[in-house]
């Protein structure tokens, strides 16, 4: 029983934080329309509240804010709602997902017809990001390999000879950033997921225990984001009658995660160490080869980044000659300054 209460106890806590939240950010919206929808979820969020107030029992302190929540708040009045999103949405304060575009058409029966946008800048919106990710990211990932590793090799080379040496540098720089970008990779993707998987859980706790709240919170982000507020309440209750379907939507609407991209930090860091390595294996190619000459090496390199830079016009909608230039004049300008740099030092340290 003491557990339950404790537990009651810290659910309390949470709402009655997100209902003063709620007010920061009804406060600070300058929109009418989030205004009110701020301030509707403040009302549900106290009456949550009182239901774990009643689990509870007479343990139920005077509510303080805390301090991440007031520096929070802080921000809040600074900088605006919508640049923090993320961490608001990490302090369990919902509807988020308003600001994004509404694209359900549908009546209250749950059918939907064409999704339509409600602006011309949401025009094509809920087709991007969609498709070519992976793509992006392998481009993105070999191109920071192949200029950092040649801008690496050239700058040894200008202070030394020693193909030897060049090799041992090159494998070294080749090893040092890919780990690097792997280990980053790992902690982004991991902490995101840790993030989602929590949010998620909390929210499958509250449909458990006021799943009428939630409908009700689910139809004032719809009708904050342009559906007619009896409308968007029929909505919501259709989509909330299967538990599982429940969740995924709460999810995406009011967290606006997407509980099937969560994504995998083994796998993120696996591509991420396999793409800068694809890369920063090129200028080392002649060197592994048994061909230790360093302008081979620059003209490999050079290839790699004309055809990085034309396969990144493919994200850029410019010519594929035009990138591919661009990235060899940028890659060729770093290998230079520090074949200058490696110069100047070997001279300086012999």
């Amino acid at each position: 029983m003491q557990t339950d209460q404790q537990s009651a106890l810290i659910s309390w806590r949470e709402e009655t934080q997100s209902a003063w939240l709620y007010r920061v950010l009804a406060d600070c919206e300058t929109e009418s329309v989030r205004a009110r929808l701020f301030a509707d979820l403040a009302r549900e969020a106290d009456a949550q509240a009182l239901i774990w107030a009643a689990h509870a029992g007479s343990n139920v302190p005077e509510f303080h804010p805390g301090t991440r929540a007031r520096a929070v708040a802080m921000l809040v009045r600074w900088f605006g709602p919508r640049p923090l999103r993320q961490v608001l949405a990490a302090m369990k304060v919902r509807g988020m997902s308003s600001y994004e575009p509404l694209y359900f058409t549908g009546a209250a029966d749950g059918t939907s017809g064409h999704v339509m946008p409600l602006s011309v800048e949401d025009v094509g919106l809920r087709h991007r990001g969609l498709g070519g990710g992976n793509l992006r990211a392998a481009v993105f990932g070999a191109n920071d390999g192949l200029v950092s590793n040649t801008s690496l090799i050239m700058g040894v080379a200008g202070a030394t000879g020693d193909p030897g040496f060049i090799l041992l540098s090159g494998c070294a720089g080749l090893l040092a950033g890919a780990l690097s970008m792997a280990a980053g990779e790992y902690v982004s993707v991991r902490s995101q997921r840790e993030f989602y998987e929590h949010q998620i859980a909390l929210e499958r706790k509250e449909l458990e225990a006021y799943p009428e709240e939630e409908a009700e919170e689910l139809a004032l982000i719809y009708a904050a984001r342009g559906m007619d507020l009896d409308e968007a309440r029929g909505v919501a209750r259709t989509m909330l009658e299967d538990p599982d379907h429940a969740l995924d939507v709460l999810a995406r609407e009011e967290l606006g995660l997407n509980p099937d991209d969560l994504g995998s930090a083994v796998g993120a860091a696996s591509f991420s160490f396999g793409a800068f390595s694809t890369g920063a294996v090129l200028p080392l190619l002649p060197f592994l080869l048994g061909h230790p000459s360093v302008p081979v090496a620059a003209l490999v390199a050079a290839v790699g980044l004309f055809g990085v830079g034309a396969a990144l016009s493919l994200f850029t909608g410019r010519r594929a000659m035009y990138g591919g230039l661009r990235m060899l004049a940028i890659g060729a300008g770093a290998s230079t300054l520090t074949y200058l740099l490696g110069s100047w030092l070997g001279v300086a340290l012999a």
